[in-house]
């Protein structure tokens, strides 16, 4: 029978970067600081958290990739709000920054996780960026976190 594999929730002593977009920032600095609290409540040390702001959600994949290339980090959480307005400009931004972000995390060695909230409406916005539908940037770290833990356990074998 073969093994089974299965990543926990600690990552003491890991280097983790954070990617968010100052565009919609209302909900981003929600979802940074959700990521925050996540990795604090499992042990991260606040000094092993790296944060860069870009200027919207479309640059955020290339951030993420600068954060890849160093080599320094265990995983890198990618998090913004994009909210549909009266323009196709909604379609286009989530589709390429999911396409990128997808992108990065397979060219690279280390979970590069998406926790970009698209939402039609304020209302989704806001329940998704910490009130009744929890915090999309702690869902995002507590990925995080197991990813980086079931990638250790895989190269153990």
């Amino acid at each position: 029978m073969g093994k089974t594999f299965e990543g926990k929730f600690d990552s003491r002593g890991k280097k983790i970067a954070i990617v968010g977009s100052r565009f919609n920032d209302f909900f981003t600095s929600e979802l940074v600081e959700g990521a925050k609290d996540c990795l604090r409540r499992h042990g991260v040390d606040e000094s092993q958290i790296d944060t860069a702001w870009v200027p919207g959600g479309f640059e955020i994949p290339f951030a993420a990739k600068r954060f890849v290339s160093t080599g320094r980090y265990a995983a890198v959480i990618c998090v913004g709000c994009i909210i549909q307005g009266d323009t196709p400009h909604f379609h286009y931004v989530s589709s390429e920054v999911t396409k990128g972000i997808a992108m990065v995390g397979m060219e690279s060695n280390i979970p590069v996780v998406f926790g970009i909230v698209t939402a039609e409406t304020l209302d989704q916005a806001i329940e998704r960026s910490g009130t009744k539908a929890g915090n999309k940037g702690f869902d995002a770290a507590l990925t995080a976190l197991e990813m980086i833990d079931l990638c250790d356990v895989i190269d153990e074998g």
